[in-house]
């Protein structure tokens, strides 16, 4: 289901070297806070400082739309425009590093008669949506919000798992998608007393062939990510391993059975069940009720016990190790976004971390309050100050 470029044995993969896609030019218009930017970076790693509110977030928030879904803040698209603007917004990202030279890729809002419309384009020509942009980069991001991943409510972890998916196989969204328009149709009808048997038979087979394929693709990427962590784990890092698993009846069906037989049990679990999920108004056995568990392996405890800033060290930790999976798998190595992420470290582990995000081999976009949180990467790194829409130099690696 999910396409790999090495074969199943993670040590090998390790050995693995991907290339690795650098963005090179980033020009924004009427994006945000900013009426007008074309920054262009030069190095791998990318630290952007200013205040609070400056658009330091803003900026990580343009490149992650080149992924599929709503972006790293998970916003409307039309909450995205610059106030003051015209009410659309555009993105240019040009990469180098690609075998046949370098590749442009367009994502803006466009006004239309009536409403607004979302744009995509690469190398200046049009495309039907993001998903063709997987082919050039991989991203991956960890932000301020995701700090209480392991103690929120399992949607947020679902959510989370979901984009690790997503990052190694394109077509999860599209199916995570269908699955929630199938069950809506199934709440619809569950909901209208007189429907009939035949129309909850055929929305039940429709939900069971996709709820399979998106709890077998969840499943495939733990057990890879799980499988990576344990021949990579250091107990020296600053950064702890994580044990991960999935929790739930579909997670169960899917490890213990076939895919056609599966489907077969989880559409007689719909139809025994219809009546409990007619009362509660929605299914409550799919991939729609599983959880992400994770442990923190050093100290073998639930992640959720764990002290708040263990809990930030293990989610880097997973974070790098999902980055290294992304690599072996798409043979690329991923754009990193990461939201505040120094001040949360003494200097001893913001060196690790520096030092860590460096050997992964793909451009790292960072942000801080303090420009002094990057002193370790002056000469090797481009350091950006971000003064609310402007963007200045402050320091630029050696050499360039």
């Amino acid at each position: 289901m999910i396409a790999s470029a090495v074969d199943d044995s993670l040590p090998d993969a390790q050995k693995f070297h991907p290339r690795a896609p650098i963005a090179r030019r980033v020009v924004l218009a009427d994006f945000r806070s900013y009426a007008a930017l074309d920054l262009k970076p030069q190095a791998k790693l990318v630290a952007l400082s200013g205040d609070n509110g400056a658009g330091k977030t803003n900026l990580l928030e343009a490149l992650s739309l080149f992924a599929q879904g709503r972006g790293l803040r998970r916003a409307d698209l039309s909450d995205m425009a610059r106030e003051g603007g015209a009410g659309g917004f555009a993105i240019s990202l040009e990469l180098e590093g690609e075998a046949g030279g370098p590749v442009q890729m367009g994502v803006g809002l466009e006004r239309i008669e009536g409403g607004a419309q979302r744009k995509f384009r690469l190398d200046r020509e049009p495309i039907g949506s993001a998903r063709a942009f997987a082919d050039h980069i991989r991203i991956v991001w960890l932000t301020p919000a995701m700090d209480g991943l392991f103690t929120g409510p399992a949607g947020d972890r679902r959510r989370f798992l979901d984009r690790l998916v997503l990052a190694v196989d394109s077509e999860h969204g599209a199916r995570v998608n269908g699955l929630e328009r199938a069950l809506r149709n199934r709440n619809r009808l569950l909901d209208e007393r007189f429907s009939e048997r035949i129309w909850l038979d055929a929305a039940e087979r429709e939900i069971a062939e996709l709820a399979i394929a998106v709890a077998s693709a969840r499943r495939e990427t733990v057990e890879r990510l799980a499988a990576l962590i344990a021949v990579s784990r250091d107990e020296s890092s600053p950064f702890p391993w994580a044990e991960i698993a999935l929790d739930g009846e579909i997670d169960r069906l899917v490890a213990d059975n076939p895919a056609l037989a599966a489907e077969e049990r989880y559409r007689a679990l719909l139809r025994d069940n219809r009546g409990r999920d007619a009362a509660a108004g929605r299914a409550l056995i799919g991939p729609q009720a599983s959880d992400l568990t994770v442990r923190h392996g050093p100290k073998t405890c639930e992640a959720r016990r764990a002290s708040t800033g263990e809990q930030k060290a293990l989610l880097v930790g997973l974070v790098l190790a999902h980055a290294r999976l992304v690599a072996a798998m798409s043979g690329m190595a991923p754009l990193i976004l990461l939201d505040e992420i120094a001040a949360h470290f003494d200097p001893a582990r913001r060196r690790a971390l520096f030092d860590a995000l460096d050997a992964l081999g793909g451009q790292i976009w960072m942000t801080g309050a303090d420009s002094a949180l990057f002193d370790d990467l002056v000469g090797r790194a481009d350091i950006f100050a971000v003064d609310h829409g402007r963007v200045s130099s402050l320091s630029r690696p050696e050499g360039a």
